[in-house]
């Protein structure tokens, strides 16, 4: 599998790479936005691991950039630990958020979690009909238009759809998600949740989200 880096020091890409060479991956490292965007433009990868703070550009911006071609998992790579920042940095379609220090084998356990969702051994969602939704590369399209979720939006959704109509609580949520512990609360995926119903509105479909107050979520169809 391919990891890309993304990330302007050195001393942290090179340790990373060789913890993740060792375990048997490929590794193309970027130290700039601009030559890692174009590569993943051009050439597949597994997983994205992006500093917040590049020379050449702002890693959130990039995120963006990124989600609308792309969705590939992608950890956020960042100094910044304020509670303020990990939630932007996952509603605009990160999948999960490392802060500086880190331990390089917690970031391969946490690569290793994000390229095995746990919900492809679940009921899959494209074997119930939905109101024009089709499955196709791990995103949702409906009339050619596609959501463009992150792995992780792709992974509460179909999970959602292949349960409805039953409710799933925050922590079922949690656990098909494959979401770390120091990850996985209310918020976070309440989180997810509003940045799944924004994309749904683009197919006049936010609606079939339903929140169940006290309990979770569930799909409508």
């Amino acid at each position: 599998m391919n990891i890309v880096i993304i990330e302007d020091e050195p001393a942290i890409a090179d340790t990373l790479t060789h913890v993740l060479e060792q375990d048997g991956f490929e590794v193309k490292w970027f130290n700039t936005a601009g030559a890692g965007i174009e590569y993943l433009r051009s050439a597949h990868a597994d997983l994205l691991v992006l500093d917040v703070g590049l020379p050449d550009g702002n890693g959130f911006e990039l995120c963006k950039q990124i989600r609308a071609f792309s969705t590939l998992p992608i950890i956020f790579l960042t100094a910044r630990s304020d509670e303020i920042d990990r939630v932007v940095g996952l509603e605009i379609g990160a999948d999960d958020y490392v802060t500086k220090p880190f331990s390089p084998r917690e970031m391969l356990a946490r690569i290793k979690l994000r390229l095995n969702p746990r919900t492809q051994t679940l009921l899959h969602a494209k074997d119930k009909p939905t109101s024009g939704l089709t499955e196709e590369n791990y995103d949702y399209h409906k009339n050619g238009v596609a959501l463009g979720l992150t792995a992780l939006e792709f992974r509460l959704l179909n999970a959602l759809i292949a349960a409805s109509p039953r409710v799933l609580s925050r922590q079922q949520l949690m656990d098909f998600a494959d979401m770390p512990i120091e990850e996985a609360y209310e918020r976070n995926i309440d989180s997810h949740i509003k940045s799944i119903r924004n994309k749904l509105k683009s197919v006049q479909m936010s609606d079939n989200l339903k929140t169940k107050r006290g309990f979770g979520y569930y799909f409508e169809d």
